[in-house]
Order: C-alpha cells, then sequence, then structure tokens
C-alpha cells in the first residue's frame, strides 16, 4: 500500500452559523434538558401534571441508574 498526498480542495470553506440564529435553538434544549432532569431527578409526584406518581414510575430504573435516591 502506498500513502498518497491528499490535496485540499481551492475553495471549500466550513459553513458558519451566526450565534443570534443558534441562540434559540440552545435555550429551547437547554429548557428541554432541564425539564427532563427535573422528571428524573426531583419530581415525586406531587408537582405532576398528571396526578400521583405516574412519571416517578416511568423514569425510576433512569433514577436509580443516575444515583438518585427515590425510596
Amino acid at each position: 500500500m502506498s500513502q498518497h498526498a491528499v490535496a485540499p480542495v481551492a475553495g471549500a470553506e466550513l459553513p458558519t452559523i451566526p450565534l443570534r440564529e443558534l441562540a434559540p435553538w440552545a435555550l429551547f434544549f437547554g429548557l428541554l434538558g432541564l425539564l427532563a432532569l427535573f422528571f428524573i431527578s426531583a419530581d415525586q409526584g406531587a408537582i405532576s401534571i398528571p396526578s400521583g406518581t405516574l412519571i416517578h414510575e416511568w423514569v425510576h430504573d433512569g433514577r436509580h441508574l443516575l444515583g438518585y435516591p427515590c425510596h
């Protein structure tokens, strides 16, 4: 096997994304992540929209996997 040098393609540039276009998506996914973290770590069913412990049971194994005590 021989090694061939690959010449860079002239005029190829990486696209840049302006911060003002990226910021709303970063905020959206950040809030979505915080909401998921809340349901996994803190929610015990007391302030859930569905009453009872339905969400707690859905994320029960994830709580133990992440090291959160729940009972």
